[in-house]
């Protein structure tokens, strides 16, 4: 029989790996190495309707320069509990952060980076920006153009305790036209079968107070985004005083602009 493992000794254990691991996390950078401190972590969050793949091409951009790269799953579960979960994600990292979010990812980063001095920047890549008490609906739909209407997606039930919520899909019909009409449609296709959905209560929750109050932000519009029209786009971006850049691009930027998103990242990183 293993011996008892007492709770000192496992809060032992895990302090001497979080110690290992930021020692490690500073020795291996490029940066660091050259006495100039290291370059900071860029943490990538995806928003709904997607999954962190859809990063692909800025990671092999940015971890081709030496940058340390994460792109947490966002669990797409709930405003606070999504932001709550990030938060968490973010304080295990030591060191300088750019965290950049895509779509509703832009509301979990948000309210996830809050309150913590790690954070030196913010990137939105056609993303939502909320002010304290802004919904994603009404951001959606300030602005005329938006062609994600409920009649764009598929509603399907799923179990929590005490009873039962629903998640929305983007139907197949429309996924290219609403999600991605720069992409091919046999790539619009996969990122359909393979999208992740979001729990329709986040569409109606209100956001709390902004880290982009406080911390320096930067915007990537999305000119022809047929999911949030570029006029909400730059409103939030004027509104949060960020650093902005335009592209010719659908919703999913990130991935047709790969290049110009990871040279906003970089900029912010800097």
């Amino acid at each position: 029989m293993t011996a008892p493992v007492s709770r000192r000794t496992v809060l032992a254990g895990t302090a001497a790996v979080a110690a290992a691991g930021a020692t490690l996390a500073a020795a291996g950078s490029p940066a660091a190495a050259g006495g100039k401190g290291p370059k900071p972590t860029i943490v990538l969050v995806h928003g709904a309707f997607a999954d962190a793949t859809g990063w692909s091409e800025v990671i092999s951009r940015l971890t081709r320069e030496g940058y340390p790269v994460i792109a947490p799953a966002n669990p797409l579960r709930g405003v606070a509990s999504d932001s709550a979960y990030l938060a968490s994600f973010l304080a295990t990292i030591p060191g300088p952060i750019v965290l950049a979010g895509h779509s509703y990812g832009g509301v979990v980063i948000t309210n996830a980076a809050t309150g913590n001095p790690n954070v030196k920047a913010l990137v939105y890549v056609a993303a939502f920006a909320p002010a304290a008490g802004d919904t994603v609906e009404h951001l959606q739909n300030m602005f005329p153009g938006t062609k994600l209407t409920l009649d764009a997606l598929d509603f399907r039930p799923y179990p929590v305790p005490g009873g039962h919520s629903i998640d929305g899909y983007v139907k197949k019909a429309v996924f290219r036209e609403v999600f991605a009409g720069d992409l091919s449609q046999s790539a619009a296709d996969i990122l359909w079968a393979t999208q992740r959905p979001g729990d329709g209560g986040t569409l109606q929750t209100a956001s709390g107070e902004p880290a982009w109050k406080t911390i320096p932000s930067y915007y990537l519009v999305a000119r022809n985004d047929n999911l949030i029209p570029a006029a909400a786009q730059r409103f939030m971006a004027r509104r949060a005083g960020s650093r902005t850049v335009e592209v010719n691009a659908s919703h999913v930027a990130l991935i047709s602009q790969a290049r110009a998103t990871a040279d906003l990242i970089r900029r912010a990183a800097r």
